[in-house]
């Protein structure tokens, strides 16, 4: 499957070389996601895994935001009027959305701007890579509108990446972390200025996509595998996979470019 010349209707796409460029597209409203934005970004991280001409994804802010989460009017207002089953229908969309990001098969990089919060705050925790600015503010707000923190895989993912108690401060409170805190904490990798934040995290995403892509496919799966696993199952699961991996081109390609005293040219076959 190829997906560069992909036009989504509720947000925006663009490719850099090989990376795939993803924006929200409302930024006069600092980019708020809908039923349909989220359904067309879910259906479109399952087909990244199978797409052959993208190698990584930049998810990036626009108009100096990233995004305001999950739209007042076009989806807690309609919200309200849902049955059971209805509101278990959407909530298993939002929690799809993120399970089809972890498991892309490609790297994703969130290029965070701005507000940062509820289910934007959400796709940035399920990226792997994380660059933001100094402005960037990052809220896990749903105790804000009398919700549990516990939204889109909160409170398995988020304190694997900053630890418990910092988690429970920000899933309880609701309240913002700056970035300086985010990158302290290591939500956050990177801080960048404004006018090269976004420029940094496609040249980031270029130089992965340079290397053994099938490989970092693998990288990907064990990351998010491996939390339950024992330590036994990970050796195991790891022993295995690298097996596959040196079963691929790029490995032996490696091989001679090292005997050879050159750099690789990887294939990400």
């Amino acid at each position: 499957m190829n997906m560069a010349s992909l036009t989504p209707k509720h947000f925006l796409w663009r490719m850099q070389g090989e990376v795939a460029v993803i924006q929200l597209a409302r930024p006069e409203r600092k980019n708020p996601l809908t039923f349909d934005s989220y359904a067309e970004l879910r259906d479109t991280f399952r087909d990244l895994a199978y797409a052959d001409d993208v190698k990584a994804v930049v998810f990036a802010a626009n108009g100096g935001n990233f995004s305001s989460g999950g739209d007042v009017h076009d989806i807690i207002g309609p919200l309200v009027e849902r049955d059971m089953k209805g509101l278990l229908a959407f909530t298993r969309m939002t929690g799809d959305l993120v399970k089809a990001m972890l498991n892309c098969r490609k790297p994703v990089i969130a290029a965070v701007d701005g507000v940062c919060v509820g289910a934007g705050a959400i796709i940035a925790m399920a990226s792997d890579i994380r660059f933001a600015t100094p402005e960037a503010k990052t809220a896990f707000l749903f105790t804000r509108v009398g919700l549990a923190g516990c939204d889109m895989g909160a409170c398995a993912i988020l304190p694997r990446i900053i630890g418990q108690g910092r988690a429970a401060d920000l899933l309880y409170s609701g309240r913002s972390m700056s970035a300086e805190e985010g990158h302290a904490w290591g939500f956050y990798n990177r801080l960048f200025e404004a006018d090269k934040l976004e420029t940094e995290a496609i040249a980031y995403a270029q130089r992965l996509c340079e290397g053994p892509t099938f490989a970092h496919g693998i990288t990907k799966t064990q990351l998010n595998q491996e939390w339950s696993m024992s330590l036994e199952q990970a050796l195991e699961a790891e022993a295995q996979a690298q097996a596959i991996c040196m079963q691929t081109k790029d490995f032996e390609r490696a091989y001679r470019a090292f005997v050879a005293k050159q750099k690789p040219e990887f294939g990400g076959d």
